[in-house]
């Protein structure tokens, strides 16, 4: 106890002789074009604030949609991240449940809450969180919560990729973990083992039933262990690139794998892998940035390449039109914009109900915190890279072109 004491004070001083100076942070200045800069450190702004150290922070799949340009109202100087966690420097003088040292994963989501989205566990979807929200409103019709380094179409907030990040609503928007818990265990609670859960959770699994799962990144990894962990009797896991295929197939003997480019058709596939019915539930752990394969593929990837639409619907369309009748379409990958071509009829005709969103984290966290601290889940199994946060630019690439067997990065901005 002495020694957290000591290690506390020493923090607290540290941040206060080094505040008024610069820190490093990974810094967007356009497409493809990510940079370790100095720039000031973050302040208090609001009494209900925090300053958090940061001593692990993740490069997740939607920080490629930035990087890639598909996000509007990014700009150059922003800080980019928000899968992230650290120890508490300061506080805002409203900031009732945190004291200096305390360890904290920081959810994703910017959250008051006191507003009615927040009080009805919809943290995603907060109405005051993002400073921005007229133009928010002029996109979406409505505002959805703030979003650590994801564009000032929700609030220009810097991101976690930094030594120092403030956290507002910081009594909301922190979850303390015990010290003697490695980083690396508790990290993902962040985003993407929630969004995962979520996935699964939408899916209303009931005994003997199968799930189909479309990604095998992060979030698709866990997404599968979710369904399982739901009681789903099997996991059919889709994906074309082998290391992630193999870590899927590790998750038990009930998830099955399939690699898109080596069959023909893969809503079929899927018929005859499920007696002519198609699973029970499918998940979309893509996104925006969906890959495929055949004219319709092409189709996407050219229309979004010359901005005839923003966002390429490949999965979307699988999952809607392998669904059994009656099944659930649960989407987590991230979409930002306008598709088409979309099968509605299918789904409207074939009684589907579709489910998404960005991660209410808030409502998820505690829960999905006493898996881990209970054994059943050791989150860290997805990293495949640990580098430092000046390699954050090459790691970009590396993670974006899936160089090295890559599947998740995360970064430590102090040795």
């Amino acid at each position: 106890m002495l020694i957290e004491k000591i290690d506390c004070f020493r923090e607290y001083t540290l941040w206060f002789i080094w505040k008024g100076f610069t820190m490093k942070a990974l810094v967007y200045h356009g497409v493809h074009d990510v940079r370790i800069d100095e720039v000031p450190h973050p302040e208090i702004k609001d009494p209900t604030d925090a300053i958090i150290k940061v001593t692990l922070t993740a490069i997740c799949g939607s920080d490629l949609h930035m990087y890639d340009g598909y996000i509007p109202m990014m700009k150059k100087g922003d800080i980019l991240g928000h899968e992230f966690m650290g120890t508490v420097v300061e506080t805002g003088a409203e900031v009732k449940k945190l004291k200096i040292g305390d360890k904290v994963v920081v959810p994703f989501p910017i959250a008051c809450g006191h507003c009615f989205y927040c009080k009805n566990g919809m943290f995603s979807l907060c109405d005051n969180s993002n400073p921005n929200k007229k133009d928010a409103e002029k996109f979406y019709g409505y505002t959805a919560a703030g979003i650590y380094g994801y564009s000032h179409l929700f609030g220009g907030f810097p991101g976690g990729q930094a030594e120092y990040a403030r956290v507002p609503y910081a009594d909301v928007d922190t979850f303390k973990v015990p010290n003697e818990i490695p980083d690396e265990k508790v990290l993902f609670l962040s985003d993407i083992y929630p969004t995962g859960y979520m996935a699964a959770d939408f899916c209303q699994i009931q005994p003997n039933q199968t799930i189909a799962v479309w990604g095998c990144g992060p979030v698709g990894q866990f997404a599968i262990r979710s369904c399982l962990m739901l009681g789903a009797e099997r996991v059919i896991a889709i994906d074309r690139f082998p290391e992630r295929l193999q870590m899927a197939k590790a998750a038990g003997p009930n998830v099955e794998v399939i690699n898109y480019l080596k069959i023909k058709h893969i809503t079929q596939n899927l018929r005859e892998m499920t007696n002519g019915q198609g699973p029970d539930a499918c998940i979309d752990a893509v996104g925006l940035e969906a890959h495929g394969k055949g004219i319709s593929a092409k189709y996407d990837k050219v229309k979004q390449t010359i901005k005839l639409q923003t966002d390429r619907p490949t999965v979307l369309r699988e999952t809607i039109q392998a669904c059994r009748k009656g099944g659930i379409v649960s989407i987590v990958g991230v979409y930002g914009g306008f598709i088409d071509k979309m099968p509605i009829g299918s789904a409207f005709n074939k009684g589907l109900i579709l489910r998404m969103g960005q991660t209410p984290v808030q409502k998820y966290i505690e829960r999905l915190f006493e898996t881990i601290v209970n054994g059943k889940i050791d989150p860290s199994f997805v990293i495949t890279h640990r580098l430092h946060l000046e390699d954050a630019p090459r790691a970009y690439g590396i993670f974006k072109n899936k160089e090295d067997n890559c599947i998740k990065v995360v970064l430590k901005p102090w040795q």
